[in-house]
């Protein structure tokens, strides 16, 4: 009789080859049940790379890692807060680095570049690329949609230093200290990008419901130290997630690591896309705005007018013709004008 054959031991798993093709981006919103904590998780795969593709030019390394960083922030940013309009996020200094910009539309349809006045080296920080003589600034900008006749965008501009003056190397550094000072709301991000994905982790406290009436209420000072430890304790949590971590793993593994002891309750998923606004309609308008004067020069030292959008790399090309059409055009006459024969 044969000895009975042991048991084949399970195999490891054998990797799947990566695909070609990136993952999709994908925007979580999470709560923590019985406590004034929310959170938010943005992982932009595919449309970051996309957005990265259409460039003619490719921006040196820090600055692709910074503008990443930055979109990753403005679709967390714009997530937050119930906006029918466009939030628009800008750093601009004095470095080599002039001006990066993301713009997100309240559907999560994002679009971002940056300028540069010279060579960025590699390895230089926020500092060396925007702040070298204390000039550097973020501004955050709300632009509503139905924003009536006269009535002026909201913008908050915060300099890239905190509030005794200490400059300010990360960019998450930055926008928890204008969250905390335009918002009054204790905010801990981490952000992280490289080529592939642009991705960025939000916990914040909301005010606890009522909290106006909270100082009748003998009780109300161990209800805002409870509170307030909860915060900091899931804040500590989020605070030990890597940039490697949040640039390698899923969202799933992610949220599942550090909350593991915490109730999460987690919504619907949404999945942001790279857009660009920019169309021959809004060039058009733009040409009408410098006046036939200017176009007319433009068109005798070239031979045409030619429109480089930054955001997505699409090129507009007016030749004499389409000019001539423009201006002559019933539609883009002023009011009371007329055409000279």
């Amino acid at each position: 009789m044969s000895s009975p054959t042991p048991p084949t031991p399970p195999s490891a798993p054998t990797p799947s080859t990566p695909s070609s093709r990136p993952a999709p981006s994908e925007l979580h919103k999470f709560i923590f049940e019985g406590l004034p904590v929310r959170g938010m998780l943005v992982r932009l795969d595919e449309s970051w790379k996309e957005l990265l593709g259409r460039r003619r030019e490719p921006l040196a390394a820090p600055v692709r890692g910074l503008l990443g960083q930055m979109t990753a922030a403005g679709v967390l940013m714009q997530a937050n807060i119930k906006f029918n309009g466009a939030l628009v996020f800008q750093v601009m200094g004095d470095g080599p680095l002039k001006l990066a910009v993301v713009e997100v539309q309240p559907d999560m349809s994002f679009r971002s570049t940056a300028k540069t006045r010279e060579d960025v080296p590699d390895g230089a920080t926020l500092q060396q690329m925007l702040n070298v003589h204390g000039q550097g600034r973020c501004a955050i900008t709300l632009d509503p949609k139905d924003r009536l006749p006269g009535q002026q965008p909201y913008q908050g501009v915060v300099p890239l230093s905190g509030p005794t003056g200490q400059p300010l190397e990360k960019l998450s550094d930055v926008l928890q200290h204008y969250m905390r000072q335009s918002e009054q709301l204790e905010t801990t991000l981490v952000l992280a990008a490289n080529d592939d994905i642009a991705a960025g982790l939000l916990i914040q406290r909301l005010p606890i419901e009522g909290e106006g009436n909270l100082e009748a209420d003998a009780s109300s000072g161990v209800v805002r130290e409870e509170m307030e430890e909860a915060y900091n304790r899931i804040s500590m949590l989020a605070s030990t997630l890597t940039a490697e971590e949040l640039l390698t793993l899923d969202s799933d593994t992610i949220l599942r690591r550090l909350f593991w002891e915490e109730t999460v309750r987690r919504f619907d998923p949404q999945t942001p896309r790279f857009a660009c606004t920019c169309s021959r309609e809004r060039v058009g308008r733009m040409l009408l705005g410098l006046g036939r004067q200017e176009v007319d020069e433009i068109l005798a030292e070239l031979g045409g007018v030619e429109i480089g959008c930054e955001f997505c790399g699409n090129h507009y090309v007016y030749d004499p013709v389409d000019v001539g059409e423009l201006f002559t055009d019933p539609q883009n006459q002023a009011p009371g004008s007329r055409q000279v024969q």
